[in-house]
């Protein structure tokens, strides 16, 4: 665990201290695209047609305005890599008054903790003395402010089952490797979200402003010195660039009948197409420079809006195989997800399940999410969400 952490910290402090000037890079902030919600993560990210909940802060700004309840809270707990990395989010949403819009709030925090940094280990008579590694974490911090509202189209104003929203984020990020360097950055998401029947439409724009994460650094002598010592450039500010990415997809909704007309079920299936602009991404299954494409494809099985199952695929990938040892040869490489879900009254949980690189050495990730819905006594929200708590409103999920 202490050389796996050594390591962690040699990557990020590698990316920190390269030097740019309002550079270009691929996977800067690339914490912001792992996901939240077990519902999300088990249906491998394919939320942007479908998510309807405090969630989709992050998923789509637009799904915010089907909440159906006074007040929605959630929180999702998520490790990495066997644990050594954390995921933390926790947010909030709410109905302005008169339905006006969707306010929300979330935060994220993505983070190696304990990492032993040894820059003091050896001492200058070349003695070991232990009590001089320090603990210190590389943190990536997000903010989100989020809006969203329903768009009045009078062609469909009378049909109950059309609608069309959007939304839009206004983000704050922060970085931290230790007492080196940290970054700011702020960024716009905008998204919109259709439902035409059983079909559901979305799309979400990332950083569609272009996203600037501004870093500054802080050295000791001795940090400089060995630095210096291998070959690294010391640098006092540096600056990366987001560059838009956008994300696209549909959903159709199957209805499943059963015997006892009381309990209704149903079949969801999520297709997403994650396009970032930022140049040719090794191993995607689509590249057209300067776009790649990342297909995700999640699907969702619903029982009475109490029990739900949910897989996923994604994250393909074009990679050598290492049974070649040519290094001509490519195969299809996917990171397949599975996801449960139960809901009690307000109260929800969802667990999700997936294995990077499980076609040879798999690192296992567990996801769980939590979600409260609160109403105000006698309000509309609460006594509709009463009468159907027994039936199938697929507006909540």
């Amino acid at each position: 665990m202490f050389k796996i952490k050594w390591i962690a910290l040699g990557l990020f402090g590698t990316l920190a201290l390269q030097h740019t000037n309002a550079q270009q890079r691929k996977y800067v902030n690339e914490f912001m695209n792992l996901g939240v919600g077990g519902r999300g993560m088990a249906m491998s990210g394919a939320q942007v047609a479908s998510v309807n909940d405090v969630n989709a802060a992050f998923w789509n700004p637009a799904g915010l305005n089907c909440i159906q309840t006074d007040f929605q809270v959630g929180a999702m707990h998520s490790e990495y890599f066997s644990s050594i990395a954390k995921f933390d989010h926790i947010g909030a949403a709410f109905p302005l008054r008169n339905r006006k819009g969707v306010l929300g709030i979330s935060l994220i925090r993505f983070a190696i903790d304990d990492i032993p940094y040894t820059i003091n280990l050896i001492q200058p008579d070349g003695s070991v003395d232990y009590s001089k590694v320090k603990p210190i974490s590389s943190a990536d911090y997000a903010g989100l402010i989020s809006y969203a509202r329903p768009l009045s189209i009078k062609r469909w104003i009378d049909r109950d089952d059309v609608s069309v929203s959007v939304g839009g984020n206004f983000k704050i990020i922060h970085r931290a490797v230790g007492s080196m360097a940290n970054a700011w950055g702020a960024g716009i998401d905008l998204g919109a979200q259709a439902r035409y029947g059983k079909w559901r439409l979305g799309a979400n724009f990332r950083d569609i402003t272009t996203t600037h994460t501004l870093w500054s650094f802080s050295f000791t002598d001795k940090e400089k010195q060995e630095f210096a010592k291998t070959g690294n450039e010391i640098v006092s500010r540096s600056t990366e660039v987001n560059t838009p990415r956008f994300v696209l997809g549909g959903g159709h909704e199957i209805p499943i009948r059963l015997r006892d007309s009381n309990r209704k079920a149903y079949l969801l299936a999520e297709l997403n197409l994650d396009i970032t602009t930022d140049g040719r991404r090794y191993g995607n299954l689509i590249n057209l420079n300067p776009l790649s494409i990342d297909p995700r494809l999640g699907m969702e099985f619903g029982y009475n809006q109490r029990f739900f199952i949910r897989g996923g695929l994604g994250n393909f990938q074009r990679v050598l195989d290492d049974a070649d040892t040519s290094n001509s040869k490519k195969r299809t490489m996917f990171q397949p997800t599975l996801g449960l879900g139960v809901k009690i009254k307000q109260f929800a949980i969802d667990y999700a399940f997936s294995s990077l690189n499980v076609q040879n050495s798999p690192l296992y990730s567990h996801f769980i999410s939590l979600k409260l819905d609160i109403n105000r006594k006698g309000s509309a929200f609460g006594i509709a969400n009463s009468e159907l708590d027994n039936g199938a409103d697929k507006n909540s999920r």
